[in-house]
């Protein structure tokens, strides 16, 4: 893997994203795109996602962010990219 084209991106996804498995499609998403990290959900409502990998895998995930699993209701998404550290070894649902 060509580490000049990994990355972080930190993602936070509000609306109506609580409730409707929206962690665990996130984990299928990403193990799918052979990413790794974690998501969880945040005590304001919204579900936050901490990932790694190639930046063109994480572009997909984002992609899917925006609109998630079938009952949930996408609002908004922030993203903010940062330098890839490679701390995870698999992807994840945390607290």
């Amino acid at each position: 893997m060509d580490l000049a084209l990994d990355a972080r991106a930190s993602i936070i996804i509000s609306g109506m994203v609580q409730g409707v498995f929206f962690r665990r499609e996130i984990v299928d998403v990403a193990r799918r795109l052979g990413l790794t990290g974690w998501t969880r959900n945040r005590p304001d409502g919204r579900v936050e996602i901490l990932a790694e990998g190639e930046k063109e895998k994480l572009v997909e995930l984002i992609k899917f962010s925006h609109t998630g699993p079938p009952l949930a209701r996408v609002k908004n998404v922030e993203v903010q990219w940062s330098e890839y550290q490679g701390e995870f070894r698999n992807f994840r649902i945390t607290r």
